[in-house]
């Protein structure tokens, strides 16, 4: 059994997540952190993390990057394996993040899903293919109306896929109203769209003379979200210091 503290326990994704591990007979929510108790979930809130005493294997935080800085310092005070879902995150906390990993597993991913990670693979192994022969890039995200970060995570790792896949040679666009000039061809496109209740839509657009080829990932419910921080939760326990990613989950 899996022992686990959720951070961001009170908003959606906890309960979702509260839901999830308890319908799994390999995991158990022990306690959960976050600053709002609703006195609604089944087991203890605590609204300061130094009050925290309860063991536990592996920590599931799904919160605000505001909130990340406090985690991360718990996780590493207590010696307990973090998996980090929260997105947008500084580089100041990026740099922290490696920092923390020499003395802590932490497992980071942009987005959590299985089908997102395999996409992941797919638009790196497309690049080869048609970044080579002069096809444009571009990424489109989509997300609810309170989603606070843009670009999505996901659109940056997908970014950085490609890139990695071709060598390095893409610089990232996130915006063109103040440019009046043909598209440079080493760049990768990535727009932001919200709106509504949209969980997340993204696609990779390969377009080239006469031709366009689109991949296309579409997420209908966060629970795939806190099914792949479930898996990664268990797959963190007892793992030694470093960094990890759900490509190591997933194998």
């Amino acid at each position: 059994m899996t022992r686990v503290i959720l951070n961001g326990c009170s908003g959606h994704m906890g309960a979702v997540l509260t839901e999830i591990i308890a319908a799994d007979p390999e995991i158990e929510a022990v306690a959960g952190i976050d600053l709002v108790d609703h006195h609604d979930r089944p087991y203890p809130v605590f609204t300061d993390p130094d009050r925290c005493e309860i063991a536990a294997d592996a920590i599931i935080d799904f919160s605000n990057f505001r909130a990340v800085d406090g985690i991360l310092e718990f996780a590493k005070s207590r010696k307990i394996p973090l998996v980090l879902c929260t997105t947008g995150l500084t580089d100041e906390q990026l740099a922290k993040v490696e920092d923390y990993s020499r003395e802590i597993a932490i497992l980071r991913s942009a987005n959590m899903s299985l089908g997102i990670n395999l996409l992941l693979k797919l638009v790196g192994d497309a690049a080869k293919v048609l970044g080579s022969a002069g096809f444009d890039i571009e990424i489109v995200e989509q997300h609810h109306n309170r989603k606070l970060d843009a670009p999505s995570g996901t659109a940056i790792a997908l970014a950085d896929s490609i890139n990695e896949a071709s060598g390095g040679k893409y610089h990232y666009t996130c915006d063109r109203s103040e440019r009046h000039e043909s598209r440079d061809p080493k760049e990768i496109g990535i727009s932001s769209v919200r709106g509504g209740t949209i969980v997340g839509i993204h696609d990779v657009i390969y377009a080239g003379t006469d031709e366009v080829v689109e991949i296309r990932h579409t997420a209908y419910s966060r629970a795939i979200f806190a099914k792949g921080a479930v898996a990664a939760a268990k797959f963190l326990a007892g793992k030694p210091a470093g960094r990890y990613d759900m490509s190591d989950v997933i194998g």
